[in-house]
């Protein structure tokens, strides 16, 4: 019988990757966009962080998958 997922284990795990991602590109990209306007500031940081957690998570709860359903 496959065990379900702990929810909360699976956001953990997520945080904890968007976390220093965020804070990874604020002190990056922000010195390069700040004269920008916030909405366009705002969709370059989604544009980026976005497709980087699609492919970054899935493979982060796979390799914790053991621990997730634990």
């Amino acid at each position: 019988m496959d065990k379900k997922p702990k929810v909360w284990k699976m956001m953990l795990i997520s945080w904890l990757f968007v976390y220093p991602v965020i804070n990874l590109m604020f002190f990056l990209i922000f010195p390069l966009i700040k004269e920008l306007p916030q909405l366009l500031k705002t969709f370059i940081f989604t544009a980026i962080l976005v497709p980087v957690m699609g492919m970054a998570i899935p493979a982060l709860h796979k390799k914790f998958w053991n621990w997730i359903t634990k």
